[in-house]
Order: structure tokens, then sequence, then C-alpha cells
């Protein structure tokens, strides 16, 4: 369908025009006419045209006044000057307009119709063009939000870890700040006493309603949205540090409550919304911390950091980040990383209070007992009530700087070392869990995110530890899989093709053909003839890959 405008004060030359369209072009078109610019610059805007004939010389509004008023509101309409000879130097002025192509006056009917075909062909490839840019789009509606869960989960649990990959997230999801913050939004079914209902069920509920939810966020903020953890969000909002931050977290807050009102109004739920400060992208996992404990301790529905008294103040220059990063790199199980930070942390210690070892004796003990504590909160170590009963001793035993240092960058070690020993453990049981699913439900139209979401991790997550583990990514796991059970039932000769293909998990036939000949180098039906032949020869097998385009040869 093509929709066409001719816009002309002759009435004859409309008729003409028109009859012309009607009587030569087999395409379908709806044509509409005007006579003056005011009516082409209305019915432009109504009908929305693909092509405009326009004549130069029109009463009220003049067809370059026209032309330029209706590309502010079409930029893709494609126009047709129609002019007289001796008016041709003025339409040379609607090039700047871009112009498809000028008809001059009388108009010749193989010009026209050749002109408008042209035209119709050049309104086909911007609609190819729409459409692939719009199938682009769809696709990145998918990939991005993998994307930005992932770099928000690297922020937090790896913000340590390979500068490459940190730059490179940055690249691909173009964020030039180093700075940001972090929003944690957590909702249930209702509200009592100030405490979310139903955790548990809205989590499940809330795949139905999260890309409304990710929509509306982004509405309100230019941010990365985080995958549903539980039945919170984390949504991270990079920026400088530049501005007052009093106003800045007045506006933010101003921004959240809009945004949960706008939330509610479209989600049968209720929502929280916690707040953390602004801090370095590589030290994220501080402000989520701060907006989890005002979620914690914090009253209202929105609440910001900077409005509670979470913590003192340390007195002169603690380096509190260096203590933060050693901790974090401790929880990690970052063995190394983790061991040369508590020695950065020893020597801070030593270099500005020499002569106060009674205070350094009680800070190691102190921040060895602090990572304790949260590796055991975080299932790393147990705990014992006499585990620790030589501590003190220990520590005041410790006669020089040099054997406090080794008691406390071995503790240190320690503890990192059954975080590593913790994250090595769950990814194994976290990898063991999904090739079990896999190995019975491959028959089933399963993917990626199928299983991340039986294994409860997040599906980018879940694909770069599972390739860790196994070697290959999930894909060609499965592939191999499918078509190792293929072969199987292919050998045993009870089966049609199409029976195999669809015991295989495949419900393609052609594409199962296809598959299987990309991984044994020939067709399923071709398999089973050479497996019949092996059978009733008694020959030794033979492995068909070695052999590429000629395996015909072997028969």
């Amino acid at each position: 369908m093509y929709r066409i405008l001719i816009a002309d004060d002759e009435g004859i030359m409309l008729v003409s025009l028109r009859t012309m369209i009607q009587k030569n072009i087999d395409e379908e078109c709806e044509v509409y006419t005007a006579k003056t610019g005011r009516a082409v610059l209305d019915m432009a805007e109504s009908i929305r045209p693909d092509i405009i004939f326009m004549d130069i010389q029109m009463p009220v509004m003049s067809g370059i006044e026209a032309m330029q008023a209706i590309r502010k509101i079409n930029k893709t309409v494609l126009f047709i000057v129609i002019t007289a000879y001796n008016k041709f130097d003025y339409a040379k002025d609607a090039i700047e307009i871009g112009v498809f192509d000028f008809l001059t006056k009388p108009i010749n009917k193989e010009n026209f119709l050749g002109v408008i075909k042209r035209a119709m062909s050049q309104v086909d490839a911007e609609r190819k063009n729409q459409l692939a840019n719009l199938r682009i789009r769809e696709k990145l509606d998918t990939v991005v939000p993998i994307i930005e869960s992932g770099f928000i989960n690297y922020l937090m649990l790896q913000g340590g870890g390979n500068e490459s990959t940190y730059y490179n997230y940055k690249e691909l999801l173009e964020i030039d700040q180093d700075y940001a913050f972090i929003i944690l939004i957590q909702f249930g079914e209702t509200i009592e006493n100030g405490v979310l209902t139903n955790p548990v069920g809205m989590s499940m509920r809330s795949q139905n309603f999260y890309p409304v939810m990710r929509h509306i966020i982004k509405e309100h903020f230019t941010c990365l949205v985080g995958a549903v953890m539980a039945n919170k969000v984390i949504v991270m909002v990079p920026g400088s540090i530049d501005g007052p931050e009093y106003d800045e977290r007045i506006e933010n807050i101003r921004q959240a409550r809009n945004m949960l009102h706008a939330l509610e109004k479209q989600i049968d739920a209720k929502f929280r919304i916690g707040i953390g400060q602004k801090c370095k992208l590589l030290q994220l996992s501080q402000s989520y911390q701060e907006a989890y404990r005002t979620l914690q301790e914090g009253e209202g529905r929105v609440v910001h950091v900077g409005d509670m008294h979470l913590k003192g103040e340390y007195e002169g220059e603690y380096p509190e980040s260096d203590e933060q990063l050693m901790l974090k790199l401790v929880l990690q199980g970052d063995i190394q990383g983790a061991k040369e930070q508590a020695a950065v942390f020893f020597d801070w210690m030593v270099d500005n209070y020499p002569d106060y070892m009674d205070s350094i004796r009680l800070k190691v003990l102190e921040l060895v007992m602090r990572a304790e504590r949260e590796a055991f909160l975080n299932g790393g170590i147990n705990y014992g009530f006499l585990y620790r009963n030589e501590y003190l001793s220990e520590v005041q035993e410790s006669s020089s700087y040099e054997e406090l240092s080794n008691w406390w960058i071995r503790k240190i070690t320690d503890i990192s070392k059954h975080m590593a020993e913790r994250k090595k453990n769950q990814l194994e049981d976290i990898v063991t869990k999904a090739i079990s699913y896999i190995s019975d439900n491959y028959r089933k139209d399963i993917s990626l995110e199928t299983v991340s979401r039986e294994v409860n991790i997040n599906p980018y997550y879940f694909s770069k530890k599972f390739k860790e583990e196994t070697g290959v990514n999930f894909i060609d796991y499965l592939t191999d899989i499918r078509i190792g059970k293929a072969k199987e039932l292919l050998k045993e000769d009870k089966l049609s093709i199409k029976e195999v293909c669809l015991a295989s998990g495949y419900s393609d036939p052609n594409y199962f053909s296809r598959i299987f000949k990309k991984v044994e180098n020939v067709t399923p039906s071709e398999f089973r003839e050479r497996c019949k032949y092996v059978q009733e020869n008694q020959v030794l097998p033979v492995d068909y890959h070695a052999f590429g385009d000629n395996r015909d040869r072997l028969q």
C-alpha cells in the first residue's frame, strides 16, 4: 500500500494525475488531492503520505513553504516537485528540502509513471531499512538487559578483577562516567507494619511484570537495570561527582518517589526503594550495602542513605577504602589480592602509628574477627565457640611488627582460602546441577535461560561459569548431548529419522539434519546406513570426520 498526495491548484491536473495512477500502476495505492498549501499541510499530518507531488505555485501557502513545514514532521516522505518551465530556477530552491525529483508542465505520461515507480521503489527500500532497524532494536532489547545485569554483577562481585573486562563493559554500554550510585528496589504483595509480604511469591510473579518494571525505571533514571534477585532489583545510576550533594540527593529522592508511584500504578505490587551514596564504579558494592541497609533499617517507602545516621566517622585520614577493598577481596576468595591488600593496610598502620603497637594489635584482631564473621555469614567457614581461643594470646605474644604482620597476613590468607574453596565448590555444585538438569531434560525445548533459572543465577553469569568449568559453551554442550543420543538411536535402527529427531530434543527434522551433519560430517540417514554396513560386514568403525568431502568414497 502506497499513500500518494497530489497538490496542485488546477483541478484538471489533479484529475489527470490521479487517473494515470489508477489506470497504470498495478500496486495498491491510496491517492489524495489538495488544492492549497495549507490543505496539503493538514493532510500530510493526518494521512502521513509516502509520496507527495507538489506544485510550486500554490495559493495561501507556497509549495516551498508547505514542504518545509511537512519535512519537520515527516523525515521520510518523498517530494516530487511540479513546476512550469519558466519557474524552474525558482524550483531549484526545493533542493535544500531534499526533493526526490522534478516534473515540468505539461507532464509527459511516461515521465510521470517512471518517476512514480522509482519513488515506490525508494519507499520499498526505506521500509526494508526500517524493518531491519526494528529487528536490530528488538535483538538489542534482548541482549542489552543481559549485558547491563552482567556489568552490575561484575561490579558487585568482581570489582577488583580483570581490568579489560571492566573497560569492555563500559565501552559496550557507552558509559563515560567512573562514578555511580545504587537504587535498590524491593517489592512485595502488600505492606504490613513497614514490611513487604510474600517476597517469594512476588519474586516468581516478577517474571511477568519485569519488562514493564524495567521500562518504568528507565523512564525515570538514566541507568542500568539488573535482573530480579529474590524480590529485589538493583539499579545502577552512573554520574559524575560535580554539583551540590544535597541538591542531587533531593532530586534523586523526588525522582524515586515518582518512579514508585508509576510502578504501583501499572503493577499489582507494593514497592520500597533504598538509595546509596555515589562512589567509584569499582567500589559500587559499598553503595549497594548502603541501599540495602536503608531498606532494612530505614522508615518510609523511599529512603536515602544520606538521611540516615548509619555509622560514625573516622578521625583523621583513615584508609577506609583500603579496609573495605581488603574485606571484599577476602570474600571473593582472591587469595593473592587479599594478602597484598592486607600487607598494604598493615604498612599504613605502622607508618602512621609506629609507637602504638597495642592499638595495632587491637585493629589486627578486630579485622581478622570481622573478616571471619563476614566469611561465616557467607558460608565460607564454620564457627565454634572455642575456635578463637588462642587469638588474643597469639597477638599479645607477637613482640615485633614482623611477627604481628606474619600472624595477620596468615589469618587473612586462611580466610581467603576458605572463601575460594567455597566459591569453587559452589560453582561445581551449580554446574553439576545444570548438567544433571540437561541430562534429564535435553528432549525438551530448553535454553540457556531455562537452565540458568533452574540453578537460580542470571544467564550471563551462568554462561560464563559453565564454560569455565566444562571448557565448552552451553549450546555446544547441549548439542553434543542431543547428537550423542541421536547417534545411539540411529545405531539401534528402531525409530524413523523424524522420531529420532524428536527423541533427541529437536522439533524440526530439517534443522536436526543440518546440525547433525555439521557435527558428524554426515547426514542422519548416511550415518545410519554406514552403521548398518559396519554391523553387517563386521568391519571396524570409521571416523567419518577425517574424510571430509571425500567420505562418499568409503562406500
